[in-house]
C-alpha cells in the first residue's frame, strides 16, 4: 500500500494510528540511510590518484578537478568542506572547481588521505558493488551532460558536472534502506519514469527526492539539492533539465529502454533542436578527449600564446612571423622561452601540454 510522500524536511508526515506508525518506519529507515551515507567510500583508484598527482614538483589543479569530479564521495568530501569554509562563499560553493580553490589544492590532498576507499577486488559486503555501479551510471549521465552544455553553449558547465554526478545519489539511500531497491520495488518497469512511478507507488517517495534531502543534509547549495530532487520533473529547468536529458541518453548508451517522445520532450525543455539532438546520440559512444578547462594560470605571454597557437596549426616560422609582425628570429626567441616555461623538449610536446591545460 503506498503512504503519503513525506515532507522534503523530515520524510514524518502527521498522520494517525497505523499509517503513522508505517510512515515512521520509513523515517527510521531512510534517516539510518543518510547516517550510512556518511562512510560512503570513494574508490580507491581515485583517491590513490589524488595521492599520485602530488608527488609531482607542482600538481596540476585542473588533474585535481578532474579526479574529484570522477568521484561521488571525493566530491562531495571537497564541496562540503568548501561550502563550511568561512567567508563569502560560505554555503555558495556549487561546483569542484571553486572548492579547490577555496579549500587549496594541499587541502584536497589532505581529504584525499583521510578518505575510505572501496576497492572492486577487495570489497567487503558493506556497500558490495554499490560504488562501481552507482559510477558508471553517473560518469555516463556526466558526459551526456557535458556534451549537451557543450552544443548549446551552457553557462554553468562547472556546476552541471557535480550535479549529473550526483543525481542519483538518492539510488545509495534506497539501496541501504530497502533491501528489495532497486528489483522489487521496479519489478518490470522499464524506462526511468516507469521506475520512478513504482519507487513512488511502493515506498511513498523517489529517488529524487530522496537525494535532494541528503544534499541538503551534507550543506550542499540549493543549486545542487534542487537540481538533484527535480531531475525528473517534467518542468525541469536550467541544471535539471539537462541532467533529466542526459540521463536519459546515459541509459540509452547503456541499450537501456528510452521513450523516444520522451527524449523530444526533455530535448524541448533546453531549447535543442531534433537534429542536435540526434547529433548528440550519435556521437556519446565514441571516445572523447573531452573539453579545454583553462584551470591552472597560463605561465606564457600573450605573445607567446599566439605564437604557439598558429604552430599547433602546423605554421612554420616564417608564416608565423610575418602574420605577427615578427622576425624569424624573434619567433624562434619565444618558442625557446615557451619550452622553458612548459618544461617541453620540442614543439609536439608544448602544443600538448598547452592544450591539455587549455591554454591555447
Amino acid at each position: 500500500m503506498p503512504t503519503t510522500p513525506p515532507d522534503a524536511s523530515s520524510f514524518r508526515p502527521e498522520t494517525s494510528g497505523g499509517a503513522r506508525r508505517h510512515n515512521e518506519g520509513h523515517g527510521r529507515r531512510l534517516t539510518a540511510a543518510f547516517e550510512a551515507l556518511e562512510a560512503f567510500p570513494a574508490l580507491a583508484e581515485s583517491r590513490n590518484r589524488i595521492l599520485r598527482l602530488f608527488t609531482q614538483d607542482q600538481p596540476c589543479t585542473a588533474e585535481i578537478v578532474g579526479v574529484v569530479e570522477s568521484d561521488a564521495a571525493m566530491a562531495v568530501a571537497v564541496l562540503r568542506l568548501a561550502n563550511q569554509a568561512e567567508g563569502k562563499t560560505r554555503g555558495r560553493v556549487d561546483n569542484v572547481v571553486k572548492a579547490v580553490e577555496v579549500l587549496t589544492p594541499e587541502a584536497v590532498h589532505a581529504l584525499a588521505g583521510r578518505a575510505r576507499t572501496f576497492d572492486f577486488f577487495e570489497r567487503t559486503g558493506v556497500w558490495d558493488v554499490a560504488p562501481e555501479q552507482f559510477r558508471l551510471h553517473a560518469l555516463a549521465t556526466q558526459r551526456a551532460a557535458d556534451r549537451l552544455a557543450a552544443e548549446l553553449n551552457y553557462t554553468h558547465r562547472d556546476r552541471l558536472m557535480v550535479t549529473a554526478l550526483l543525481h542519483d545519489i538518492g539510488k545509495l539511500v534506497l539501496i541501504h534502506a530497502y533491501p528489495g531497491y532497486p528489483g522489487q520495488v521496479h519489478g518490470d518497469a522499464r524506462t526511468p519514469e516507469e521506475r520512478l512511478h513504482r519507487e513512488r507507488r511502493e515506498l511513498g517517495v523517489d529517488h529524487a527526492l530522496v537525494g535532494g534531502v541528503l544534499a541538503r543534509r551534507w550543506g550542499l547549495p540549493k543549486t545542487i539539492a534542487s537540481t538533484i530532487e527535480r531531475h525528473h520533473a517534467d518542468d525541469a529547468g536550467e541544471d535539471a533539465a539537462y541532467v533529466r536529458l542526459a540521463d536519459m541518453l546515459a541509459h540509452y548508451g547503456q541499450g537501456s529502454p528510452i521513450s523516444p517522445a520522451e527524449l523530444l520532450k526533455a530535448a524541448r525543455r533546453i531549447e535543442m533542436s531534433p537534429p542536435a539532438l540526434r547529433r548528440v546520440m550519435y556521437e556519446l559512444p565514441y571516445p572523447q578527449n573531452g573539453r579545454q578547462r583553462q584551470i591552472d594560470p597560463s605561465p606564457l605571454s600573450d605573445r607567446e600564446q599566439e605564437v604557439l597557437k598558429r604552430l599547433a596549426t602546423g605554421k612554420v616560422y616564417k608564416q608565423i612571423a610575418s602574420e605577427l609582425s615578427l622576425s624569424t628570429s624573434t619567433v624562434r626567441t619565444h618558442l625557446h622561452n615557451i619550452y622553458g616555461k612548459l618544461g617541453a623538449v620540442d614543439r609536439a610536446q608544448a602544443v600538448l601540454v598547452a592544450t591539455e591545460r587549455g591554454w591555447i
